[in-house]
């Protein structure tokens, strides 16, 4: 692995378990073992790192939040779509533990934060009106405009909420919140089968 790989490893896994806040990049550079300088020589600074870590959350999520506008959906691959972008956003939970007070100090990242909510909202209305033309849903388009902000918002303070009630932040009961707060949105038959499918993430 190159060295700017392995500060951007090293960096976020002292990001997560610390806090951004808490870690300086002396901290990395002791704890990759190379010089200071050879990581001022990779990122002159923690801003250039945070933005390296987003960068790289971007890509990684970027082939979930496009995908082929006549793809056949499965109704369980709603539900792994769904897995996928809880995983994702739990490898880099440092961006979202203090969301508000890392946008403010770093303009570029608020500005970057704030295009990738908006491909994600994108998404989740194709999904859920992808959902709607199968007749799989049953509420009308100001109603589910509204549970693509309630599933937001869940995705982005879940975990952190968690950690605040003392646990470890758990993915899989993003999830299970997020396919509740689908539910109800859902025809008879597809409601029972997201709702058994839920109870099997809350038990995992």
């Amino acid at each position: 692995m190159k060295t700017r790989e392995r500060i951007l490893e090293c960096a976020l896994m002292l990001f997560n378990q610390q806090g951004e806040p808490n870690v300086p990049t002396l901290e990395i550079a002791n704890e990759l073992g190379i010089s200071p300088g050879n990581l001022y020589y990779h990122f002159h600074g923690k801003e250039p790192l945070i933005l390296g870590l987003f960068e790289r959350f971007q890509a990684e999520l970027a082939p979930l939040l496009d995908p082929p506008a006549d793809a056949r959906l499965d109704a369980e691959d709603y539900w792994l779509f769904l897995h996928l972008i809880v995983e994702r956003m739990a490898h880099y939970r440092f961006l979202f533990q203090d969301l508000s007070n890392l946008a403010g100090r770093l303009p570029k990242l608020a500005r970057g934060i704030s295009h990738w909510l908006n491909a994600l909202k994108r998404t989740l209305a194709s999904l859920l009106a992808r959902l709607k033309a199968e007749n799989q849903l049953v509420s009308d388009t100001q109603a589910l405009g509204q549970l693509v902000e309630q599933i937001t918002l869940t995705l982005l303070f879940s975990l952190d909420y968690q950690r605040i009630l003392g646990s470890q932040g758990e993915s899989r009961l993003v999830v299970y919140q997020v396919m509740m707060l689908v539910a109800p949105h859902l025809r008879a038959d597809s409601r029972f089968a997201a709702e058994h499918l839920a109870q099997r993430y809350l038990q995992a």
